[in-house]
C-alpha cells in the first residue's frame, strides 16, 4: 500500500466529493502549490489510490427508474458454475452491480431498469433454470436514502 501523508489524505478527502474542483481551490484548502497539487493527484492515480474518475448520471436519463436488488441462489454451487454464472451476468446491461456473496444466496445482483415488463424479460433472459439458477429473490427499492456515497468511509490509517 501507498504511504499516504495528512496532505494525500486531506486532497483524498477533497477529491472524494468533488473530483472536478478547480486545482487551485484544493491548493488553498490543503496548504500546498498548484504544482504540487496537480503531481499528488497525477501520482495518486499512477498508483492506483485513485482508480476512477466518473460522472454519475440521473438513473430516468438511462431508462433505469426502478431498482431491485436480487437475491440468487445456484443449483450448484461449485466453482465453474459460480464462474460461468458471473460471466453470463457481466453480459446483461441492467446488472449495474453484482456481488458473489455468503449465505443461504449465492448472489446478490443490483439491476436497474425501465418498467417491470423490462425486468420481467431480464429474468427470462438471465436467471432462467439453463443459467444453473434454482431460485431468485427481488427486492424493489422504494426510495434512495443513500446511494454509492463512497466518500462516506473514511480513509484508513495504515
Amino acid at each position: 500500500m501507498i504511504d499516504l501523508d495528512p496532505f494525500d489524505r486531506r486532497l483524498l478527502e477533497l477529491v472524494r466529493a468533488n473530483n472536478l474542483e478547480p486545482a487551485r481551490l484544493l491548493a488553498d484548502k490543503v496548504g500546498l502549490s498548484i504544482s504540487a497539487v496537480l503531481r499528488r493527484l497525477r501520482r495518486l492515480r499512477a498508483e492506483k489510490v485513485i482508480v476512477a474518475d466518473m460522472a454519475v448520471v440521473d438513473p430516468a436519463l438511462t431508462g433505469s427508474a426502478l431498482t431491485m436488488h436480487v437475491l440468487v441462489q445456484m443449483q450448484q454451487a461449485g466453482a465453474q458454475a459460480m464462474d460461468n454464472f458471473a460471466r453470463e451476468i457481466a453480459r446483461h446491461p441492467e446488472i449495474t452491480a453484482a456481488w458473489d456473496v455468503t449465505g443461504d444466496d449465492d448472489f446478490l445482483l443490483k439491476v436497474q431498469v425501465g418498467s417491470m415488463e423490462e425486468y420481467d424479460g431480464f429474468t427470462r433472459r438471465a436467471l432462467g433454470e439453463d443459467k444453473g439458477v434454482h431460485s431468485f429473490k427481488t427486492l424493489i427499492a422504494i426510495r434512495n436514502i443513500i446511494e454509492n456515497d463512497v466518500a462516506r468511509r473514511p480513509l484508513r490509517d495504515y
